[in-house]
């Protein structure tokens, strides 16, 4: 079984545990701004039941990765062509099965991304929100959490519980915090060190601060319109937002690969079910 951490691929997956905290956006900002930066990047829509990549972005898939899990299509013949050479992988809508997919097909759909994903630099991946077995499996196979959270006393409690299973259920020590929909950089700061303090006090983990998202109007006109940020509003504060973060991520020590992530059939190992 092919280990992505084994490849020259970094990947990370973007989480948050509670829902509307934004963190579609900060994945697909993130994937577009590393794109933009002339980086080959594979965005995968992993919210298999309720995807909405696509969506955003105005796309019209004629297949799924529903399709790719009832063996009706190969993973190539899903993928889409996005903005700036940006590839995405869009998962299947309003598809129960792809919600309560068993630790077997998950672990195979991991493993063939991972083939996938080795021509590539970047594998991005959006998590659903919550806690089920898919967004955990997706989580520790990738080199890097990317934990966005919102400052909201439930988003916060749940980033918390996420980050709580993540570490005590399955040892995963290292997350990186991106403060999302802030009004300030102080306010994405401020939101992180009270995040650290609760997780120094309660878990033995390690946080790594990122950088903010700020509140923006050009974020829901993109949204609206189903266009690319950049293209929205090339000038925003949320596009110089992901372009600083993207540029964090490229300062990030290469991947040293095994002894730095979770192999795969660890990840697919996460029982079946919605969790």
């Amino acid at each position: 079984m092919t280990d992505i951490t084994m490849s020259s691929t970094r990947t990370i997956a973007v989480t948050g545990g509670k829902g509307g905290v934004g963190k579609t956006s900060v994945a697909l900002n993130l994937a577009l701004a590393l794109t933009r930066a002339g980086r080959r990047v594979l965005l995968l829509d992993a919210d298999l039941g309720l995807g909405n990549v696509d969506v955003l972005l105005g796309l019209n898939p004629r297949y799924n990765l529903g399709h790719v899990i009832r063996a009706q299509r190969r993973l190539e013949e899903v993928l889409l062509e996005g903005p700036g050479g940006l590839q995405i992988l869009p998962a299947a809508n309003g598809v129960s099965a792809m919600v309560n997919m068993s630790a077997q097909d998950r672990a195979g759909l991991i493993d063939a991304v991972g083939e996938l994903a080795i021509r590539r630099e970047f594998l991005i991946v959006d998590t659903a929100a919550g806690m089920s077995n898919n967004v955990i499996g997706f989580s520790l196979a990738s080199h890097n959490i990317l934990l966005v959270l919102a400052n909201e006393p439930a988003a916060l409690t749940d980033a918390y519980g996420l980050v709580k299973v993540l570490s005590r259920d399955h040892g995963r020590r290292d997350f990186v915090i991106v403060a999302n929909q802030v009004a300030s950089e102080r306010e994405g700061l401020s939101l992180y060190r009270h995040f650290s303090g609760v997780t120094d006090r309660f878990l033995d983990v390690a946080l790594e601060y990122a950088g903010a998202i700020p509140s923006d109007p050009a974020l829901v006109r993109a949204a609206r319109t189903r266009r690319p940020l950049a293209e929205v509003a090339p000038m925003s504060r949320a596009v110089a937002a992901f372009e600083k973060l993207a540029a964090e991520v490229l300062s990030w020590p290469p991947p040293r690969g095994f002894e730095d992530g979770f192999l795969l059939r660890q990840a697919g190992s996460v029982g079946g079910g919605s969790g």
